[in-house]
């Protein structure tokens, strides 16, 4: 079967995407590595700036879109694209399984977290060094923890973190915050949260789990140990486009270039969510892309 469009990747934007192509009445793929739909909005404990959803978790808007496909009949299959074989008017599509074959592609696959790339990170991981506060941290009730970064998720882990944690120390290298001053305000405004600015993670300490770590402010080169059962780490993220090989043309970071309509450098090739290159990487951008990524398919297969 030759579908018009296969969407790789089963987050906000995939999802949205499935929703729009569904309701033109395309024959509509959503092919994930995952059974559970949602991508990094599953790690969100609180999504406080979509519309309409105040307060609700992560959990609870993804299986809303997922509900929303599933009722219109879109069609989902498990599976990590490993290629992509661009034949002109059909792509393929090449999984460790088999392959699928459409008309139309959106990549929206999403990005991965980045590490700090400190001594213990990687033999620490898992045992009290995490990336996903919402998914560990029940894990260190009633103990010491460090958040490392400065924007909206490493805010919104340390808020938290707070409520269960005796101690967060929320670590940034800069001497502010990125994130949003709401998010800011809160943090501020939490007895048990202690901001440590201008201060680099030299190592990740301990034997079995996590002990210590040390640190240096970058001003002063002053360097200290912290005692701590947990860090979490919220330094950005790598978009996840290594299967493309050199298909499309990425900036310098890895993010496909394509502007609000979804464009692909590639006819027949769209990226949407945070794949993509674009200003603002938030769940509502990543709706929006996935119906922008549907609309232009429509003029493309028009055509």
């Amino acid at each position: 079967m030759v579908y018009d469009v296969i969407i790789i990747g089963a987050g906000p934007a995939g999802l949205a995407a499935g929703i729009y192509g569904k309701r033109a009445g395309l024959d509509i793929l959503i092919l994930d590595t995952s059974s559970i739909s949602g991508g990094q909005i599953l790690n969100t404990y609180e999504i406080d700036n979509y519309p309409g959803f105040p307060g609700a978790s992560g959990q609870e808007v993804a299986d809303a879109m997922r509900q929303h496909c599933d009722k219109l009949g879109v069609e989902f299959a498990r599976g990590k694209v490993t290629s992509i074989i661009d034949n002109g008017s059909t792509k393929e599509l090449v999984t460790k399984k088999q392959s699928y074959s459409a008309k139309a592609v959106i990549i929206a696959t999403g990005a991965s977290n980045k590490q700090l790339g400190c001594p213990g990170e990687d033999e620490l991981s898992g045992m009290g060094v995490s990336y996903c506060a919402t998914c560990d941290g029940a894990f260190f009730k009633e103990k010491q923890v460090a958040v490392v970064g400065g924007g909206d998720v490493a805010l919104e882990d340390a808020i938290y973190l707070s409520r269960f944690c005796t101690k967060v120390y929320l670590i940034h290298r800069r001497d502010e915050f990125r994130g949003a001053k709401i998010l800011q305000d809160q943090v501020k405004a939490t007895d048990n949260i202690e901001i440590i600015y201008d201060t680099v993670v030299d190592s990740i300490n301990g034997a079995a789990s996590v002990e210590s770590i040390s640190i240096r402010n970058n001003k002063t080169d002053v360097a200290t140990q912290l005692a701590v059962d947990g860090i979490f780490i919220a330094v950005g993220t790598t978009p996840n486009t290594a299967f493309l090989s050199e298909l499309l043309e990425t900036d310098a970071n890895g993010y496909i270039l394509a502007d609000e309509t979804c464009k692909a450098s590639v006819a027949g090739f769209f990226a949407a969510g945070d794949v993509r290159t674009k200003q603002l990487r938030q769940v509502l951008t990543a709706t929006a892309d996935g119906a922008n990524a549907i609309t232009s398919i429509q003029k493309y297969l028009q055509k």
